[in-house]
């Protein structure tokens, strides 16, 4: 073998060493904190108040904090045409909205032509209401209508979706409800928007949840929680209109690395940031939005 040769072996190897190495480098950086959020969304029910004076003029803010993405509740009298004409002028989209339960039978294909104007992904009931969730078998007719909407939603290029407080980790006659929801609900035509304050204020774990049904949380509430609260009957929503116990993302107590790590798993793909009752409502999407935005996992 010439020298030439020789020295050519060498250069290949030691290069093909590089490269493995500076791939292996870039794999364990990206491990170390190099996965972010792309696009940052943001509950209007967190400005409700202001939208009700002021709906554009608020809409207008939140893309001036930086969001690229708004989930509705309520469209304060507007058209979805006129809802589409706002988000295209603050350069938004939104992903979804929050519909009630009563909403579900009758008004639903009014709530999925709404939907389809407004050029939403997703149509999702936010809770179930307290009186409605003393009947005894109410998780299985829940459920029941939620594949039901599931087949609507997806016969018109929708996806339909439930969204969880604290009392679905909590027992009923030995059962979590939220483990029932799971079951009965066809992951084909129900997805699971997680908050993750609540889980985490009833006590549960969410990484577990992604860990046991992968895939099936493609969006998840981002709010921040002072400290866990008392939680020990499936009550009202007594705790959340507290609110004293809420912060801005980043100012409580949830790991959002240790969870958003686990991201890829659960499905995620809508990062929605919420306060229930915020004393300056800007002001603390503000702080949430700065904090996530610099987030790294």
């Amino acid at each position: 073998m010439s020298f030439h040769a020789l020295n050519r072996r060498t250069f290949l190897q030691t290069a093909t060493a590089g490269a493995a190495a500076t791939l292996f480098a870039s794999k364990f950086s990206w491990a170390a904190g190099e996965h972010k959020i792309d696009k940052l969304g943001v509950q209007l029910y967190t400005v409700r108040d202001l939208m009700k004076d002021d709906f554009e003029g608020t809409i207008a803010k939140v893309a001036q904090v930086g969001y690229k993405e708004v989930e509705f509740a309520g469209y304060f009298g507007r058209t979805g045409q006129q809802v589409k004409a706002v988000l295209d002028k603050n350069g938004l989209t939104a992903p979804s909205t929050h519909v009630q339960y009563d909403e579900l039978d009758e008004k639903f294909p009014s709530v999925i032509e709404t939907s389809k104007e407004i050029g939403l992904q997703y149509v999702i009931c936010p809770w179930i209401p307290e009186e409605q969730r003393k009947s005894p078998d109410i998780w299985k007719q829940a459920s029941e209508k939620f594949n039901k909407c599931g087949e609507q939603c997806n016969k018109a290029g929708l996806k339909f979706g439930y969204h969880n407080h604290w009392f679905e980790f909590l027992p009923v006659n030995g059962k979590l409800p939220y483990d029932e929801l799971l079951k009965m609900c066809d992951p084909k035509l129900v997805v699971m928007e997680m908050d993750l304050c609540w889980i985490t204020a009833a006590g549960s774990d969410p990484v577990k949840y992604f860990k046991k049904y992968p895939g099936r949380f493609q969006l998840v509430h981002v709010k921040d929680i002072k400290k866990l609260p008392k939680v020990s009957e499936a009550g009202g929503q007594n705790f959340g209109d507290s609110l004293k116990e809420l912060t801005s993302v980043g100012g409580g107590i949830i790991d959002w690395k240790r969870i958003f790590s686990s991201s890829d798993t659960a499905g995620i793909k809508h990062y929605i940031v919420e306060h229930d009752k915020p004393e300056n409502p800007i002001e603390n999407i503000t702080a949430s939005y700065q904090y996530l935005e610099k987030l790294r996992w």
